[in-house]
């Protein structure tokens, strides 16, 4: 730290220095520990949707398919509350002590799922292990940003949000396993199913102990001494190779209040309404197609190609690949070709491949393994294009409400498309109509095209920028 001559000021090279190291081992332990949320994530949604034929023929619970539609609205609404008020928690009290907060909630839900005596009780379940969820998101997303190094910020962002598709796998392979004809009764595979989840988060909270708060964070609350400890702790580690990058200091004024709904209003509607628009329109579309279409994936299969339930995660295997191999190795073009360019192209992509999919299911021109490789293809795009409206929203606005801001966009957008679709197509598939189901295949990928022009109009360019120089923290001088 450099004491400033004006009263109350700061001065810190804290992100440049942040900014200018080398990937090593300090980096690969914040995204195992931190990346962890999306494979959860990935598990739980893969899980209700693979097991979902278990859950309609469950002595217990025995759900109809609108049920099970409305429980997966229930996890999608639990994870916007939750992004909410962790969200402005995080921003409030920091990044590090939502960590292990969100993920209990996540472990204790998740593990009640198992033990659901009826629908109200699994419902419910559902809805807290949203909640943990969605919480994570807005916490986990602002802290990788803050700590990885501009020029690789893009490529780790979308992978990590991609990692949900790793979850997904696990989720698909637990449950071929478990729901396997006579292996056990025929109420106990989908409970182990859930509390494969429970498991695997609780093997996370103790790595977690070793991740530091975010440096940026700790700087606009005036403990500059402790961003810059925790920092000169990671240049040990990475050792002595350095990026050559400005080191130009960053000026503040500490204060003592904390920032949130309305410097976050301020930053939307009077510093950055264009960012707005942009983030809002992508988070809305993506939420829509992804929520919309997985959520109800394997009612599809089990409905329209006679899958049955034990077989549904050897369909989701390919198309979990193909979603996350996406974010894998197109990652790294955003932070080369660019943001916009890429964001745009991947939102378009998604949307015509959508659309020549739905032409071909509603013709009934693909059986199971057509219909996995189609969704395979398409998701291969719009995997990265989903990850990429996190990256965006967390780039657009300053570090004191980052968490917030991902927190109020994943909200708007979810509930704008991400409740409503589960429900929706739930609905539509009931009928056992495909045209009924193309035409919301066709909204999705309209959706989807609409975004790309906006994005290629009013992106923003942030590859291989600084946080600080794309939004100036608000405590700035």
């Amino acid at each position: 730290m450099v004491a400033d001559d004006e009263a109350g000021a700061i001065q810190t090279d804290v992100p440049a220095r942040l900014d200018r190291l080398p990937w090593c081992r300090f980096h690969t332990l914040v995204v195992v520990a931190l990346g962890i949320t999306w494979i959860l994530d990935g598990l739980e949604v893969t899980l209700a949707g693979a097991v979902s034929g278990a859950l309609k023929s469950s002595p217990a619970l025995h759900l109809s398919d609108a049920q099970i539609g409305i429980s997966a609205s229930a996890y999608v609404l639990g994870a916007v509350l939750g992004s909410l008020v962790f969200g402005w928690m995080a921003d409030r009290l920091g990044r590090k002590k939502l960590f292990s907060l969100t993920l209990a909630v996540y472990l204790v839900a998740t593990a009640a799922t198992a033990f659901s005596q009826n629908f109200w009780m699994f419902l419910l379940c559902r809805l807290f292990t949203g909640a943990g969820i969605g919480g994570e998101y807005s916490a986990i997303n602002s802290a990788i940003q803050e700590l990885v190094p501009a020029r690789y910020r893009g490529h780790t962002d979308l992978v990590i949000n991609g990692s949900f598709w790793v979850g997904a796998a696990i989720g698909a392979i637990g449950s071929i396993v478990l729901l396997q004809p006579g292996l056990l009764p025929a109420d106990m595979g989908w409970r182990i199913a859930f509390g494969i989840g429970a498991v695997l988060g609780l093997s996370i909270l103790l790595l977690r102990r070793f991740l530091p708060e975010s440096p940026r964070w700790l700087m606009t609350r005036g403990r500059v001494a402790e961003a810059e400890a925790i920092v000169a702790q990671i240049e040990a580690v990475a050792g002595e190779r350095r990026i050559d990058v400005p080191t130009q200091p960053v000026r503040l004024r500490v204060r003592d209040g904390g920032f949130g709904a309305v410097a976050l209003a301020r930053s939307l509607f009077r510093l950055y309404p264009k960012r707005a628009l942009v983030s809002l329109v992508l988070m809305a579309s993506q939420a829509f197609f992804y929520n919309a279409i997985f959520f109800t994936y394997a009612l599809v299969l089990s409905t329209f190609f006679d899958i049955p339930s034990e077989k549904i995660g050897l369909y989701i295997l390919p198309f979990a690949a193909g979603n996350f191999l996406g974010p894998l190795l197109l990652g790294r073009l955003f932070d080369t070709i660019g943001r916009r360019q890429m964001i745009a192209f991947t939102y378009a992509a998604s949307g015509i491949l959508l659309t020549i999919t739905a032409w071909l299911f509603v013709n009934g021109l693909l059986d199971a393994t057509g219909q996995t490789i189609a969704w395979s293809i398409t998701f291969f795009f719009a995997s990265a294009a989903a990850s990429s409206a996190y990256l965006t929203v967390g780039e657009s606005f300053p570090l004191e409400v980052r968490a917030l801001a991902i927190a109020v966009f994943y909200t708007l957008g979810t509930a704008m498309g991400g409740i409503v679709g589960p429900w929706l197509f739930g609905s539509l598939i009931g009928t056992g109509e495909r045209s009924a189901i193309a035409l919301g295949y066709g909204f999705g990928a309209a959706l989807m095209i609409v975004a790309a022009a906006v994005v290629w109009r009013y992106g923003l360019a942030a590859e291989r920028r600084s946080l600080e120089d794309l939004a100036r923290p608000m405590s700035s001088i």
